[in-house]
Order: structure tokens, then sequence, then C-alpha cells
């Protein structure tokens, strides 16, 4: 019962995950039709769902044949990234195949039968996943090739290079996540579901990726750390210790949370690009497609911001909390607010004491201003107490069927962890 008790005193949250539960997240991610794909997609489709706890479902909910565009673009980058993270492939090797990998998505027979990373299938069947590239229209081929280039370059570039400065942080993240953003948006305008603008406006799409890469280098300190992968800024986090592996000794976490709280407040000045690409959205699947994962990682900041857990252990939102951010933020004013409910946990939080506090409350007035264009909160959707209380007590006499939650939801609401 004590689990019981923790939901009934978040019952928006356990209204959600009821509805989910019962058809309700089908009207944000539709379930797609295998039957009228080729066996090829089907293929594409299955390694996708294999290798994406975070995308796959906003992928397949996505209109028209931008989906499958979209399908092929994150498989090949994921097998590029498959490369880029496979530590038994030698430098020798490596390089010149990160810079090469775009030509293999014309090559028809090439692929790669040495790699021991988990996704390898990828790689393994990569003539699968090419064919259907160059089943693709030309003007998603041209986006796909070009920025599987542009990132195998970075990836190279960065192999044997630490980030040292706060430019060179941005630059990686460029490299492994901006790119994608730039690349989706352009495959958005291909597409014709949405304005050329959404396409050529490579700051603000940028500024999608980053934001997102950055939640997730904050969030992943010390899974990186015991992987031995180093992706903060030296030029931050030099500041505050001698060895970034020093943030982890418990002599050090006050020191460890000022320099966290440092990045998160570098990462919040992308929010305000973030809302404004939003905001230029017109379909709704693409819409959506964009706006789960960004207000997935405000809530994730707001849960990191001077918590002295993400150097201890694993810090992520919850379920019901997940879902609820997914079933709400299917308009730009949803989002405005859901933005503002974070920034505003955030400051709240901020020590006096802190090296940055300035800084942090200064982007928080920023974006305050832009989710309250007119001064007044934008409202949250509500629900009757009277359903409220329903699920509530639902929940309560079948607290074991809500355990079983079905596996669709399970995956995609994990979504900050991948």
């Amino acid at each position: 019962m004590e689990r019981v008790g923790k939901w009934l005193g978040r019952p928006r949250e356990l209204y959600n995950l009821l509805r989910f539960k019962m058809g309700g997240g089908a009207a944000v991610m539709p379930p797609l039709d295998q039957d009228v794909l080729s066996d090829g997609l089907k293929t594409c489709y299955r390694y996708l769902n294999q290798t994406s706890r975070s995308f796959a479902a906003v992928i397949q909910a996505l209109d028209g044949e931008l989906r499958h565009a979209v399908c092929i673009f994150y498989l090949v980058l994921r097998a590029l990234d498959t490369v880029e993270d496979d530590m038994t492939i030698s430098l020798e090797t490596k390089v010149p195949m990160l810079h090469d990998f775009h030509s293999y998505l014309y090559q028809p027979d090439w692929r790669y039968m040495e790699s021991k990373e988990k996704d390898k299938q990828v790689l393994e069947d990569f003539t699968t996943i090419s064919l259907e590239f160059r089943n693709l229209a030309e003007v998603y081929r041209d986006v796909i090739a070009d920025i599987c280039h542009k990132m195998g370059a970075g990836m190279a570039e960065f192999l044997e290079k630490k980030v040292d400065t706060q430019h060179e942080w941005d630059k990686y993240c460029h490299y492994v996540a901006g790119l994608v953003g730039i690349g989706l948006s352009r495959l958005f305008s291909a597409s014709e579901l949405e304005d050329p603008v959404v396409g050529q406006d490579t700051e603000l799409a940028n500024s999608m990726g980053l934001f997102l890469q950055k939640t997730n280098i904050i969030r992943d300190y010390l899974e990186d750390q015991l992987e031995g992968r180093e992706f903060w800024p030296r030029e931050v986090w030099s500041r505050y210790a001698k060895k970034l592996s020093d943030l982890t000794k418990p002599e050090h976490i006050d020191m460890a949370v000022q320099c966290m709280n440092e990045l998160i407040t570098n990462a919040l000045h992308h929010v305000p690009d973030v809302l404004t690409y939003l905001s230029r959205l017109k379909n709704q699947s693409v819409f959506n497609f964009c706006a789960i994962p960004q207000v997935m990682a405000i809530a994730t900041l707001a849960a990191c911001y001077n918590n002295k857990q993400v150097f201890r252990g694993v810090v992520k939102i919850r379920k019901g909390q997940a879902v609820t951010l997914m079933m709400d933020a299917t308009n730009i004013q949803a989002v405005k607010a859901i933005m503002y409910q974070y920034v505003e946990e955030i400051y709240q939080k901020v020590p006096s004491t802190d090296p940055s506090s300035n800084k942090t409350q200064q982007i928080i007035v920023s974006i305050r201003t832009m989710s309250l264009p007119n001064g007044v909160e934008v409202s949250r959707n509500h629900y009757s107490p009277i359903y409220l209380s329903c699920a509530m007590l639902l929940a309560a006499l079948s607290w074991q069927y809500l355990s079983a939650m079905s596996k669709a939801s399970e995956e995609y609401v994990q979504a900050s962890e991948n």
C-alpha cells in the first residue's frame, strides 16, 4: 500500500497513466500498420524498436512518407554511432570508416560483421537499411547522406580529443545531436508538412539538438565516469576540481553540485530557441515528435538541479510524470506552460551561495517572458476531481494491473534514460 499511497499523492499522474493504458496514448502516438510495409521496411522498423526506447514510438507516429525517411535516418545514424562506440575497432580502421560511412549508403553489399556492440545488427544487416535508403525520394536521400558525412567527420575529430572549452562542448554536441536536429528539420521541410523556414533556420534546429544532448550529458555524469567517458567541459569543471572524477568523492559533493548547476544554466540558454522552433511547426505529428523529448529534457534538468544524487546514482523522472508530459505536450501553449512550471521549480531551488545563481535566475526570467508573453500564466489542463477520485479508487483496487502496464508505454516513458 505504500506504493499506492505515493500514487494517490499525485492523482493527475495516476489519471494519465490510466488514460494511457486504456488507449489515450494512441491519440499522441498512433500505432503503425505493419501490414502495408515491404519486408525490408518491416525489418527496419524491427531494428528501430530494438535499438531505440526513446524515439521508436514517436517516429512511427509521424505522417506519411516522412515516417519512413526519419526511420531510415535514425538507423543510419545508429549504425554510424555504433562504429564510434565500438572500442574493439582500432583507430586505424575506425577513423576512415567514420569519414567514409556516408558512401556505404550507395554500396549495396557493404556491411560490417566484426562489431561487438549491443546494436551490431544495424551494421551486420546494413544491406537492408541501405536498400531502403536508396528507395527513398532523392530529397530525403540527399539530406541523410549529407548529415551522415558531416557527423562522421565530427566523430572522427573527437575520437582522441577531450572536450576542453565550452565552445568545444557546443561543437561536440553539434556533431552528435545538433546535426540530427538540422537533418530532421530539413526532412520536415522536404516532406512539405512544414514550411521551408523550418529546414532553413539551422541555428534553431541546432539548439533543439544541443538542449537534449547537454541534458543527457549532465544527467549521465556518473554512468559516463564508470564507463571511462568524459563529456563535461574542462573549462567548467576545472574550477571545481583537479580531476573530473573527483566530483564523485563525498568531500567534493558541494563543489560537484555547483559545477552541475553551472552546466544546467548553460543548457537552459537553449530553451528560448526551443520555444521559437516549436512555435513554427504546423503538423501535429511533427509537433509531437519534436515537443515530447524537449519537455522530458526540461523535467530532467529540474530533477537534476542542485541534486547531489546525480553523483551517487540515477536521477530520472517518474513514469507518471513522463506520461503526463507526453499527453500534455501537444500544442505550443501547453509546452510553454510546461517550460514555465519546470523553470519555476529550478528557480525555487537556486541557492543564494551558488556561483551561477545570478546567471541561472537571469535565463529563467527570459524563459518566463517567452512562456508568459502577456504576463498571465498559461494554464495546464486540469481534470474534474470526480474523475481523479475515480482514478485513485481504481488504482487502489487494481494496483497489480497498473504495475503490469503495457510494454510500449513502459519503453517510451523511459525516454530520459537513453
